[in-house]
């Protein structure tokens, strides 16, 4: 198993119980392509560098995972239309 993390960008405009759903969602999207979910880390609201859909803060979360060569495709494939979620980027971590 190789590991991976996440680094999602949630819209500001989330309530946090909507926040908490929509990450559960991304864990489950783990999950199902045969990943492990690690460690979850809530860096908060920060300032964009950029506007993104016309807005100028996001939500920061990293999640760790673990998972096959394939794990992080499917991953990227649904939060590539997953509608909360303004930017993601997956990284494989050293060894």
């Amino acid at each position: 198993m190789n590991k991976y993390e996440v680094t999602v960008i949630l819209s500001a405009k989330l309530e946090e119980e909507e926040r908490t759903a929509a990450i559960d969602r991304v864990k489950s999207y783990i999950e199902r392509y045969n990943g492990t979910v690690g460690e979850v880390e809530e860096w908060g609201k920060k300032r964009l560098a950029y506007e993104i859909q016309h807005q100028a803060d996001g939500f920061y979360y990293l999640i760790n995972f673990e998972g096959d060569s394939e794990t992080p495709n499917g991953v990227e494939s649904e939060l590539r239309i997953f509608e909360p979620v303004l930017r993601y980027l997956v990284v494989k971590k050293a060894d």
